[in-house]
């Protein structure tokens, strides 16, 4: 199949199915004519893509904690604790690593060896092995919408499994899902298998049922700027929408600033909106998730506490439609139910207190929306450029060229030459480049914050304050400030 961002041929899909369907055993389970009439049994409260509608009108910000366990009773313990302790808005099944890479045999011996010990001994739930009657009966055992969260280049297997058990969202995308997870697997293969996904979804969307679609918008979570995250963020809606998607939630990850944060959320939807526009794809429903501190974190669970807030804060104040929740033992490893319940809570509270606050439009405000419009239009333009109109091309080309570049990502499909590093402010900037397409006034901006921050620091901008920052929070810091 060449690569391309107009819809996948029936013929095509039905003949990679057949394939998919036959990687492991479950799949002989998958009916999709069935799965349409169970998704239809759903009660609308179960409905990702309506309840975020809803809260859209409403302007609620919605709270979602990531969890997932290797057995099936006690993955339906961990979501109604999270949902009736932690008060969680939406539930995810987190999904294991083996099943991430397609390692349904390695996975299935961690179920085996999870029931044999008594406890997970997978980072995940392995929805695969589990196949699709387990994934009905999580689904039923909840009261809320239940999403798939993972972190899989080849995830089509998954996506039928899941979608067939009853799962109204899947989170991913062919770059977001490759790029920061995977070294050897290259763009134009995600990309395909993602057309697949997004097809599989459109196909449902054709027979009335609602499955939204979550781009993972953090990528690599360490210093990336707005404009990078936003252009993937985009693509990625671009190719699901072409494919069919009619859902979208659009993410972002927090980079601490909340002028910026804020910022980014408040043009990201308006990025997404002007470029399905320019291509001449259909008007779709398009919502925000913002992800709390993807990097290190304290150890100390009251400073961790701390972090969840400042994450909840930007997300309520930002608007945002549903804010990826984190837990007090970030710094420590897999959490407790416990300790990912009260992160939860925590951040309802503070979501509740400042549901009916927003954030005046400053000067400094409208300035940094002008920017990260401007860098991601810039990048976003030379793509389209670069692919001749054509999305899915011009984004391997892209790459190539370093016109996205992703920073710290383990892909040697990624350039890897931007370098970014906080202003005297705490918002990420770049202190080089690579070949990233902004013009000179652009640049100008970029340098002028940096050195501004050198001058208060007393010291001139380098890799150190690379190094820096991307260990200041897990010390009480936002911008990485020598001692002394």
């Amino acid at each position: 199949m060449d690569l391309t961002v107009r819809q996948m041929d029936a013929e095509e899909f039905q003949r990679q199915r057949q394939e998919v369907l036959g990687q492991w055993q479950t799949g002989k389970d998958v009916f999709f004519e069935e799965a349409v009439a169970y998704q239809k049994s759903l009660p609308k409260s179960k409905i990702f893509a309506e309840k975020l509608a809803e809260g859209k009108e409403k302007g609620i910000t919605y709270a979602q904690p990531r969890a997932g366990v290797a057995l099936i009773s006690e993955h339906i313990e961990l979501l109604r604790f999270l949902q009736d302790e932690g008060g969680a808005d939406f539930l995810p099944s987190t999904i294991d690593s083996y099943t991430r890479q397609n390692r349904y045999t390695e996975a299935q011996a961690g179920i085996e060896e999870s029931a044999m010990i008594g406890r997970s001994m997978l980072n995940g739930f392995p929805a695969v092995n589990h196949g699709v009657a387990a994934c009905r009966q999580v689904v039923e055992s909840v009261q809320v919408p239940v999403q798939v969260r993972h972190g899989t280049p080849d995830a089509r297997l998954l996506a039928e499994i899941t979608i067939a058990g009853g799962f109204t969202d899947y989170e991913g995308g062919g770059i977001s899902y490759n790029i920061p997870y995977s070294k050897d697997v290259s763009i134009e293969s995600t990309i395909k298998y993602w057309q697949y996904v997004d097809r599989l979804i459109g196909l449902y969307e054709e027979q009335g049922v609602k499955i939204n679609r979550e781009p993972f918008g953090p990528l690599t979570g360490t210093l990336v700027p707005p404009a990078i995250s936003h252009a993937v963020a985009v693509i990625e809606g671009i190719l699901a929408v072409a494919q069919g998607v009619r859902s979208l939630t659009l993410g972002y990850g927090q980079c601490g600033n909340l002028i910026q944060d804020v910022a980014a959320l408040h043009t990201l939807p308006v990025l997404a909106e002007e470029y399905l526009a320019k291509l001449g794809l259909p008007k779709v429903m398009i919502t925000t998730v913002f992800h709390q501190w993807m990097g290190g974190f304290p150890q100390d669970e009251a400073k961790a506490f701390g972090v969840i807030s400042w994450g909840a804060v930007t997300a309520a104040l930002g608007k945002a439609s549903k804010v990826i929740v984190k837990t007090p033992h970030e710094a420590l490893g897999i959490p407790t139910k416990e300790a990912n319940a009260a992160g939860i809570r925590t951040t309802k509270q503070i979501l509740t207190m400042l549901k009916d606050q927003s954030l005046p439009m400053t000067p400094e405000l409208a300035l940094e929306e002008d920017m990260i419009l401007a860098e991601t239009r810039a990048i976003l333009d030379r793509v389209l450029e670069l692919g001749e109109g054509d999305a899915a091309v011009g984004t391997v080309r892209a790459f190539q060229a370093g016109v996205i570049d992703v920073p710290f990502a383990p892909s040697r499909y990624n350039a890897g030459k931007i370098l970014p590093a906080r202003d005297t402010t705490g918002a990420v900037r770049l202190l080089d480049f690579g070949n990233i397409p902004f013009d000179e006034t652009i640049k100008e901006f970029h340098r002028e914050r940096i050195a501004q921050r050198g001058r208060d620091e007393d010291r001139d901008p380098s890799f150190q304050m690379v190094i820096d920052d991307i260990y200041a929070i897990g010390k009480g810091m936002l911008v990485g400030r020598p001692r002394g």
